[in-house]
Order: C-alpha cells, then sequence, then structure tokens
C-alpha cells in the first residue's frame, strides 16, 4: 500500500488524531476522524438520495472531521488530481 500521509488535525491532543492520507495506489483518499454520535448516524441514515439505498451501508462508516482540516483535505485532493504534486 502506498500511502502518503498529509497531515494531523493542529489540536491534536492525547487519543485525539484525526488525520488525512492518500492511498496513491487507489487513487483515493484516506481519512481517520471522530465516530459520530447515535444522533448524527441516525440523521444521516435517514437521507434518501436519488439511486441510492435509504441508510448506511455496513462496508461504509460516517466519520467527524475538524473544519480546520480542510486545507489537509485540499492537499490531499490536489495529491490525488495533480501529478506534478506526486
Amino acid at each position: 500500500m502506498d500511502l502518503q500521509f498529509i497531515g494531523i488535525d493542529p489540536n491534536t491532543g492525547d487519543g485525539e488524531s484525526p488525520t488525512v492520507w492518500v492511498d496513491r495506489e487507489k487513487e483515493e483518499l484516506v481519512l481517520q476522524g471522530w465516530k459520530p454520535s447515535l444522533q448524527l448516524k441516525a440523521a444521516c441514515a435517514e437521507f434518501e438520495i436519488p439511486g441510492h439505498a435509504k441508510g448506511i451501508p455496513e462496508h461504509e462508516a460516517v466519520i467527524r472531521i475538524p473544519a480546520r482540516m480542510t486545507p489537509m483535505i485540499r492537499e490531499a485532493c490536489d495529491a490525488l488530481e495533480r501529478p506534478d504534486l506526486r
């Protein structure tokens, strides 16, 4: 697996470490975040999107990432989309 570390939450403390990576081999963002509350998970599962079954499939997960990590997510997107940044 060809993981490239992009960044970690700048407010990381003990036991808290939302993180962003890029998997170059699969061309995917890899995100580590906080588990959602039961209320948030239930709210996400209630959305009905055309062409998509209601709920969260067993092989997927909802995670929470602080907005302050947006620049890292942009950087990860750029790393996947722009060959000159590889």
